[in-house]
């Protein structure tokens, strides 16, 4: 997959009212070889919350005891979780033709693009919003864009954080005080 060019989406800077917030939780950094372990997206319409999608995933390879410690995921967890072939699937069915917003979402975008074209040999065409990109614009001072760092300046609680439905929402609270600060900053 690395060497072939993706037929994703395009990245916007927008703000939108209906958009669908992804998050997923992995074994690594790489979508050749590591595996997606949980996938979380919620939806948002008029800017309120909306149906929620949230599945652990079974890898085909153990979960390192670092990956754990980091997202609370353990092996147990995921012994009976679906395969990634049928959570990517019902990934797609919920997303629809939504724009997705996510933070640093290449990362989870591509994990996804290259697991539904392997699985289903189905494109990811949703274009994306990444709000790490509205986090660099408004908040350059910072130490880090570190999506914690950003939910942390603005007292947005990151209580339970490295799990993926939880990130959604801390992303989408990150995405409205930056999407405030980015409208006052060009006069809307």
């Amino acid at each position: 997959m690395d060497s072939i060019k993706r037929k994703k989406g395009k990245s916007r800077i927008a703000f939108p009212e209906d958009y669908c917030v992804v998050d997923i939780e992995t074994t690594g950094l790489n979508p050749a070889e590591n595996e997606i372990i949980e996938i979380a997206a919620v939806r948002y319409r008029g800017g309120k919350k909306g149906a929620v999608f949230s599945t652990l995933i079974k890898p085909e390879h153990r979960i390192s005891s670092f990956i754990t410690e980091l997202t609370g995921i353990d092996n147990d967890m995921v012994s009976e979780a679906p395969c990634i072939s049928e959570a990517i699937k019902d990934f797609y069915e919920f997303a629809g033709n939504d724009m997705l917003m996510g933070y640093n979402v290449n990362f989870d975008i591509n994990f996804l693009y290259d697991n539904l074209l392997r699985c289903h040999g189905i494109f990811l065409e949703n274009d994306f919003i990444d709000i790490l990109r509205f986090a660099r614009r408004v908040l350059p001072l910072l130490p880090d864009r570190r999506q914690t760092t950003v939910a942390a300046h603005y007292g947005i609680s990151i209580t339970g954080a490295h799990r993926a439905e939880k990130d959604c929402e801390i992303c989408n609270a990150c995405y409205l005080f930056l999407r405030d600060e980015m409208r006052s900053q060009n006069g809307e």
